[in-house]
């Protein structure tokens, strides 16, 4: 039975129905309690049902709970696991099982917050932001973005560094630049790293610009240069996607019209 319960929940295999089903019905009711959780933060539409969304989210969570005890139950199927205690700790540690576990808990912080005196919008945030996360579980797509970005992570440490020391040196310079002509926007370099952060990531609101001509062209070149560091992450995040879509195994993986076979798989030609 555990072995059972841990494939319908955790690794169903192609044709299982069954698991295939509760898949399909996790993610509706994922979608529907996200889908409540932000209608519900306008005043009138909950103050028309208060009872239906109370009800609703308390039918959720008795689901939600319900399935994470569950997995955490049946995971010592899995070899990697097999440790009943130990085993289930790791299990337990994984991301996606720590994102379970905050959506679980905050249902209990938000009915304790009230009588703790705490501010509740910081908690209803985490909930609404970790029930979200609880869809890479269910989804191809996510799973597969999941795994492109933990295949790529060096390349993409990498950019974040060229970034993070690229901000340090734009801010810097447009601080000696510009500091003399508007002190109230360039008074100090964190003050400048505003201006370096719209620019760098080409969004460029307007509300602070250069004024004198040398701040001008060195703005121009910043914003030249910027283009092809944020265009680097898309393409390396792109090309580590579509190398995991087309993986041997992945559910996604492109097959052969004539023999029906992966792509790529490793296999003797039919």
């Amino acid at each position: 039975m555990r072995r059972r319960v841990y494939e319908i929940l955790e690794v169903g295999q192609r044709g299982d129905r069954v698991s295939r089903a509760v898949d399909a019905a996790l993610m509706l009711l994922i979608a529907t309690s996200v889908a409540a959780l932000i209608i519900g933060t306008d005043a009138r539409i909950y103050a028309a049902a208060p009872g239906l969304f109370t009800w609703f989210e308390l039918a959720a969570f008795s689901v939600f709970a319900v399935e994470y005890l569950l997995r955490v139950w049946a995971c010592p199927a899995d070899p990697r696991f097999a440790h009943p205690v130990a085993g289930r700790l790791r299990f337990m540690a994984q991301p996606i099982m720590l994102a379970d576990a905050v959506a679980v808990l905050s249902f209990f912080v938000i009915l304790l917050a009230p009588l703790a005196g705490l501010e509740l919008g910081a908690f209803r945030a985490i909930r609404l932001v970790s029930r979200a996360a609880r869809m890479a579980r269910y989804s191809v797509g996510l799973w597969a973005l999941g795994q492109a970005l933990a295949a790529r992570k060096n390349e993409l440490l990498a950019m974040v560094s060229v970034m993070g020391a690229l901000l340090v040196m734009t801010s810097s310079l447009m601080y000696f630049v510009e500091g003399a002509a508007q002190p109230d926007q360039f008074s100090s370099i964190p003050a400048a790293m505003w201006w370096s952060v719209i620019t760098i990531t080409t969004v460029g609101y307007g509300d602070v610009a250069p004024v004198t001509p040398l701040g001008r062209l060195l703005s121009g070149v910043i914003a030249l240069l910027a283009v092809g560091i944020i265009a680097l992450p898309a393409g390396i995040m792109g090309s580590g996607f579509m190398e995991q879509v087309n993986r041997p195994g992945h559910p996604a993986a492109q097959t052969c019209p004539h023999c029906g076979r992966e792509i790529g798989a490793d296999s003797p030609p039919g």
